[in-house]
């Protein structure tokens, strides 16, 4: 069995992988959709539009609720999530130790919008780490589960989509690295490790995994589901 090439780049993706913005995001999601009409309960928004761009969600919601929406979701939603992660964002756990060892050329590429990253990125102490180096759906035709956005990233940064890895957390963000030819460790949180397997991704439930797995990728042939207390 032919081995596959030692993975020498990096993209990763922005949140629930860089920053722990996932509830906060969602939550604060549900709120104005149901406030807009289009009545949507957490786990709903989990379900339906987690890793999906703005562009999208605002075309889903504007189906379901059948027409416009009455007020600027997007501007709305901007302000709203800016107050709640000063409160309360913080980088996903261990995520910082694991940069911290992955001495690999990388970048970030998000279908989160790149003032938000910004944001979340300079709150969690991590702006400086990728500063120039970050990409978003915005850039791009299609953001996830399209390649694009993978692809313009790797184009920008000179990386090899044979050789570069994805670290994702959805099966949107899964799909999108797979369809641009690359591999796929996914940060099993928010979503099961089953599901992101079946998406083509290799699960992984600890950061602390993540640099040791870019490292021996042929490791990657059974799934990471140690868990840290």
């Amino acid at each position: 069995m032919t081995s596959s090439p030692p993975i020498v780049s990096v993209i990763f993706d922005c949140d629930g992988v860089l920053v722990d913005s996932e509830e906060i995001a969602n939550r604060a999601l549900a709120g104005l959709l149901t406030e807009a009409g289009v009545p949507t309960t957490y786990e709903e928004s989990v379900d339906i539009f987690r890793g999906r761009s703005m562009e999208a969600i605002l075309e889903i919601a504007a189906e379901r609720l059948g027409g416009p929406l009455p007020f600027d979701l997007s501007a709305r939603y901007d302000e709203t999530i800016e107050l709640e992660f000063q409160r309360e964002l913080k980088p996903i756990p261990g995520v910082v130790e694991a940069l911290d060892r992955i001495d690999l050329p990388n970048c970030v590429a998000s279908n989160g919008g790149l003032r938000k990253m910004e944001i979340t990125l300079r709150l969690t102490g991590m702006w400086e780490r990728f500063e120039g180096r970050i990409f978003s759906a915005d850039q791009v035709a299609a953001g996830k589960p399209a390649p694009d956005l993978f692809l313009h990233a790797a184009r920008e940064m000179g990386f090899d989509p044979s050789t570069t890895a994805v670290v994702e957390d959805s099966s949107l963000g899964v799909e999108a690295a797979r369809s641009a030819g690359m591999r796929v460790f996914a940060y099993a949180s928010h979503t099961t490790p089953e599901e992101l397997a079946a998406a083509g991704g290799h699960p992984f439930t600890d950061m602390a995994d993540l640099p040791d797995l870019l490292l021996k990728p042929e490791s990657a042939s059974q799934p990471s589901t140690r868990r840290t207390g």
